[in-house]
């Protein structure tokens, strides 16, 4: 566990899934948390335990940005952590690049990028005033892998992680004392993945189960990554802890990005001499 202890947090996006797993994390660790989610009924309900406080929230609006950040200071005192979170696939019609509307790809930007950017420039003066900070900025491994599909979400995660970068060397030049670090999450089973799962056995006309277990040999560890385990590695980056780390990309995906010419390569050869690897069994998250 990391100590959070008199830490003040904002979670984006935190009402559900991912979001909600880093700040009940951070929550254990010591923080006070704020969540903020453009959904007012989710986040209510996210919140209704008393554990963390709500604002609702659409992080494209950069006045919203400036009521929340001020809220935050009049009620808490501080702001020490933003966790942008906040996100969307968008259009998941969107098959390749030639597929590409420009209103999918504008509005995967403005939440996936501006509202990143809309949130640091909110953020960095709050921590300035605070004595420092540490942001972390939720990107994905389709910012570091390109496919020929997901072109607007591959490219708007990209782009959080070159964002990082910039933030955590202006920080530093500036002498802020505030780090930017971005993680990367490989598949993480979340209800949006399983609505994914779904949609992909109905188009197919193969099982749930099947696409579940087809999804989870791609990651050299095998399974998938969880919430609790994107929320450990935030947490870490957001403590002082991590006081010498800034422009880090965390990536948490079971090997999928460092390992995963290996393992591919293990399984080519085994198949080319006839060989078939075993497949380990992984319970399926339907069941968990």
């Amino acid at each position: 566990m990391s100590d959070l202890s008199g830490k003040v947090a904002l979670v984006t996006g935190g009402a559900q899934g991912m979001g909600l797993a880093i700040a009940t994390r951070l929550k254990a660790d010591g923080a006070r948390v704020v969540i903020s989610d453009i959904s007012g009924t989710s986040g209510r309900a996210a919140a209704s335990s008393d554990a963390f406080s709500f604002r609702e929230h659409d992080v494209c609006d950069e006045e919203q940005w400036a009521d929340v950040i001020g809220e935050i200071e009049a009620q808490e005192g501080k702001l020490d952590i933003l966790v942008n979170n906040a996100g969307i696939l968008g259009d998941l019609d969107e098959s390749s690049p030639i597929d590409t509307t420009l209103e999918n790809w504008r509005r995967v930007f403005a939440v996936n990028v501006e509202g990143v950017l809309l949130g640091c420039k909110a953020a960095i003066p709050a921590m300035q005033r605070s004595g420092g900070g540490a942001i972390v900025n939720i990107s994905s491994i389709s910012g570091l892998l390109a496919t020929p599909y997901n072109t607007s979400y591959g490219a708007s995660k990209a782009a959080v992680r070159h964002l990082t970068k910039t933030l955590a060397q202006y920080c530093v030049e500036m002498k802020l004392n505030i780090r930017c670090n971005s993680v990367h999450p490989g598949d993480v089973w979340t209800p949006l993945w399983e609505a994914l799962a779904r949609r992909k056995a109905m188009e197919t006309g193969v099982s749930v189960e099947q696409i579940i277990d087809e999804e989870q040999v791609v990651s050299p560890m095998g399974g998938f990554t969880k919430s609790e385990d994107i929320a450990s590695a935030v947490a870490f980056l957001a403590s002082d802890e991590s006081r010498r780390i800034t422009g880090l990309k965390m990536i948490v995906d079971g090997g999928v990005i460092d390992l995963d010419t290996y393992h591919l390569r293990k399984h080519l050869n085994a198949r080319r001499n006839g060989h078939t690897s075993p497949r380990p069994e992984y319970e399926s998250p339907l069941r968990a």
